[in-house]
């Protein structure tokens, strides 16, 4: 008898295990055949749905948010466009499922399939962009299965979703395109996020700039097609269209030629002689001046004697005179400083200027001052000129005579230790002619570039767009010429030159002392 009722126990047992395991969830809910192959598809029920594994079901039961295993994507959608308007109150802003589909359905991100649903997706809300987007080459490429294809996430976020400022749109866009990787993998340019930064938008977005032209502003936005393309915007018949939204009347005389140019690669013959032949220059004369002023200090400081004191003040400067030269100094080095600030906005000393540029356009505003300021100066030298015979006599000490080579050449040679005995230098040299004749020739170089470059949108109506690249290359390379030899020649001779040292103070009182029939002590007085 016992074992009649241990057997009947355990067909008993056997029996409810049976009904309880024929009573899983999908023999209710039709919900749970649908999460094979989905990203949930490893999760029970239980997990989203606790306490349900009980049936009858208990009463009050809960069903979890998303934010409960994805809590570092949920904190990201409330910081995006998306949640911070749910958050508004509008309820007609996507949330988890409006993209992800429900929980059952959810797809398994990351893959080919989910990613060409992507604009479809976004499209529900956002159709005209959606429909840009697979019109241009991005879209294309993703329905081509391209798994690498840029689609609306890639640039907007995933749940942080934003509008891309301006300011990020390059480092957007150079994700793909400067990733040296994959522009071989698809036979992209290499080149062109480099290009862009190295031009004068690329600079000024830099430094901070809102409205200077970006990626965008030139290819477009979602609507991305080749240059090939006839209804592309940087179509070579459609680029004055472009180009005009900026600068009106750009290239409607003159065709622009290349935009994308890169230093001493692609870029118009005339400018890249004018950038050789400007390097050359500046190491051959820079390097005689340096050559030339060691020769001297090295003479002057290895002299046995003691120079004796000054005998003569020579008038050396007008106060008018003085009074220019105070405006060169002050306009010059501030030219000098706000203009390698936009080629070099990350050194510590530009700082100061470019931290401003996302709101208001110090830089640029301080060096168009400063440009004015010399420019008056150039004018108040020219008139100061024609109406005072006095000064009209004293410039008339800086003019080149052949005897100022004969000078050159022997106080070179003296420098060096070619030559045993000082030469005698005139009143005014050499020296100060070199000075003064250069002056004149920069300045009349970098306000004629400068001017182009400033009223840009002028000349690009009236000449092609390599006329400005190569005012460009003069501007900078005569800037970096000028400063070297403010630096290297005028510097020396007014402070550190052994006979001047710790300076000169004709540009304060005037005057300049000379000592009479010393030549340093060499034994050839």
């Amino acid at each position: 008898m016992r074992r009649v009722r241990t057997a009947c126990a355990v067909i008993v047992w056997l029996a409810a295990s049976f009904v309880a395991a024929a009573q899983s969830c999908d023999s209710c809910h039709d919900q749970a055949g649908k999460l094979p192959g989905t990203a949930h598809a490893a999760q029970a029920c239980a997990t989203c749905h606790p306490a349900r594994e009980k049936y009858p079901h208990p009463e009050g039961g809960v069903t979890l948010s998303c934010e409960t295993c994805h809590s570092a994507e949920a904190d990201q959608t409330a910081i995006g466009v998306h949640g911070r308007a749910r958050k508004q109150g509008n309820q007609a802003a996507p949330d988890c499922g409006t993209c992800h589909s429900g929980a059952h359905e959810v797809a398994q991100p990351g893959t080919t399939v989910f990613r060409r649903q992507i604009a479809q997706t976004c499209g529900m809300c956002h159709s005209d962009q959606a429909r840009q987007f697979k019109a241009g080459v991005h879209g294309a490429a993703v329905e081509r299965g391209v798994r690498d294809a840029p689609v609306c996430t890639d640039c907007h976020g995933e749940h942080a979703t934003v509008k891309p400022p301006a300011r990020t749109i390059r480092e957007t866009c150079s994700r793909c395109h400067g990733n040296v990787e994959f522009t071989a993998k698809f036979g992209l340019p290499a080149d062109r996020v480099v290009s862009y930064e190295a031009s004068f938008h690329g600079l000024a977005a830099e430094t901070g700039s809102q409205t200077v032209a970006n990626c965008g502003s030139c290819h477009g936005v979602h609507q991305i097609l080749p240059s090939s393309d006839p209804t592309s915007s940087i179509h070579s018949a459609n680029l004055p269209a472009t180009c005009g939204s900026c600068h009106p009347g750009a290239g409607r005389r003159f065709s622009l030629g290349p935009v994308h140019v890169v230093e001493g690669r692609g870029e118009a013959g005339v400018v890249r002689v004018v950038r050789s032949f400007y390097i050359g220059v500046i190491l051959l004369v820079i390097g005689l001046m340096l050559l030339h002023n060691a020769g001297d200090w090295v003479r002057k400081a290895g002299r046995r004697t003691t120079p004796p004191p000054a005998t003569t003040a020579e008038v050396r400067m007008f106060p008018v005179e003085r009074v220019q030269h105070g405006l060169l100094v002050v306009s010059f080095v501030v030219l000098a400083w706000t203009g390698f600030a936009l080629k070099y906005p990350d050194q510590f000393w530009a700082r100061p200027l470019v931290a401003w540029e996302s709101s208001w356009p110090v830089r640029g505003t301080v060096h168009r001052v400063a440009a004015g300021v010399f420019l008056a100066t150039a004018a108040l030298h020219l008139i100061s000129l024609l109406v005072s015979a006095r000064l009209r006599e004293h410039w008339m000490s800086l003019a080149p005579r052949y005897s100022d080579l004969h000078e050159a050449m022997a106080t070179f040679a003296y420098n060096l230790g070619l030559r045993r005995r000082k030469p005698a230098l005139s009143a005014h040299s050499y020296v100060e002619k070199t000075e003064y004749w250069a002056l004149v020739w920069g300045a009349a170089i970098m306000s004629a570039t400068g001017v182009v470059l400033w009223a840009n949108t002028f000349f690009l109506a009236w000449l092609p767009k390599t006329a400005m690249d190569l005012a460009t290359v003069i501007h900078f390379y005569e800037a970096v010429l000028a400063s070297l030899a403010i630096v290297v020649w005028h510097l020396y001779f007014v402070i550190f030159d052994p006979d001047v040292y710790p300076m000169n103070m004709a540009w304060l009182s005037g005057h300049a002392q000379r000592r009479e029939g010393f030549d340093g002590g060499t034994g050839n007085n």
